[in-house]
């Protein structure tokens, strides 16, 4: 009697303990952010912004594309890129092109700051 008092317990123990941490769900990210932010400014050889540049962002998995048009400041964002992507990153302003510039996935930062200079001449 006292052995099965003890295993009952036992059981009625375990069971609370299962219900009060639930195993995490795959595919799921986890609680808090785990994305990235891609910020960066296009400017001229001479480090002045050039408004009204358009920033492409390519993630090279899917080869899918993201554009962002530079205001006055000449300031681009990207917000909530997959740590585990590498994307790469130019600015083109009047038919120029700027370098193309990599993402890498093995660089752990959260935010990467880019800026792209194109020769406007």
């Amino acid at each position: 009697m006292k052995n099965a008092l003890l295993t009952c317990l036992l059981l009625y123990v375990l069971a609370g303990l299962s219900l009060a941490a639930p195993p995490p769900q795959l595919g799921r990210p986890p609680k808090g952010d785990s994305t990235r932010l891609l910020t960066g400014k296009v400017m001229d050889k001479a480090e002045n912004p050039l408004p009204n540049a358009v920033v492409y962002l390519t993630n090279t998995r899917t080869r899918s594309v993201k554009t962002y048009i530079v205001g006055q400041d000449g300031n681009y964002r990207f917000p909530s890129l997959q740590p585990n992507i590498d994307y790469e990153v130019y600015a083109q302003f009047n038919g120029k092109k700027s370098e193309s510039k990599t993402v890498s996935q093995f660089d752990d930062r959260q935010q990467v700051s880019i800026n792209l200079k194109i020769d406007n001449k």
